[in-house]
């Protein structure tokens, strides 16, 4: 990794929330590399700030202090309008409930990504990549919870981000779903070379990662490389 580019970056963020008269520290001064084409689990307990900092790293949230780089835009200075630009077409999203449109298809849903960006895949070449092509017509209450995940899965990497950020993807689901789900996300990142982040609590997804980051009280205090990946049958099974 020493001879790559990191394609995101974080360099001391702090994010502070005031509830009340008390201010929570929900980061505390974190440093990261994120590198192209790297699976990354970011592992950590509940409310220990995964999700604050992975909502700064795509944009939808701002830090208190410290920078992200994108490359080499600084994102804690870009404009409302250029934070857009970035998560449309570089950062896919997939977050732990699906928030897929009740009234849409499948394809429908996806489509809704693909309308909007630049070189997107077809919604089918999205669907047969998470293997639910033969579901696209099929409405989000026809669908297992596995498989609305996996819909939302498609919807965020039919634009060919180059960065795809999950936040606890098979925290709703059993054992056996979320396998599929995890396979799906291997999948993507194997054939679309993009840079997959997962937060999680589940320790057993760890071994899936080239890296692991492990977070608590809102810092990286430790960082492990895999230099043999566990499949998914092992973690499992």
């Amino acid at each position: 990794m020493a001879e790559q580019a990191a394609i995101l970056s974080a360099k001391g963020l702090h994010k502070n929330y005031a509830m009340g008269e008390v201010q929570v520290q929900a980061l505390r001064g974190v440093n990261l590399q994120l590198f192209p084409h790297e699976f990354v689990v970011l592992l950590g307990p509940s409310g220990s700030g995964k999700s604050t900092l992975l909502n700064i790293l795509g944009g939808l949230d701002s830090p208190s202090s410290g920078e992200v780089l994108y490359a080499d835009q600084n994102l804690t200075k870009a404009t409302s309008a250029e934070l857009t630009q970035y998560r449309r077409s570089h950062v896919g999203f997939v977050f732990q409930f699906y928030n897929l449109i009740s009234n849409l298809s499948a394809a429908e849903n996806v489509e809704l990504v693909t309308d909007i960006s630049e070189h997107p895949m077809t919604p089918l070449e999205a669907l047969d990549l998470v293997g639910l092509k033969e579901r696209k017509d099929h409405f989000p209450s026809q669908l297992s919870g596995g498989e609305q995940q996996r819909v939302a899965i498609a919807r965020a990497i039919a634009k060919r981000p180059q960065i795809l950020l999950c936040d606890e993807p098979t925290g709703a689901l059993d054992l056996t779903t979320g396998k599929l789900v995890l396979q799906a996300i291997e999948k993507v990142h194997r054939e679309l070379g993009t840079l997959v982040v997962v937060i999680t609590h589940n320790t057993a997804i760890a071994g899936l990662a080239d890296r692991v980051l492990y977070f608590r009280d809102g810092q990286v205090f430790k960082e492990s490389t895999n230099l043999q990946k566990t499949s998914l049958d092992e973690v499992f099974w």
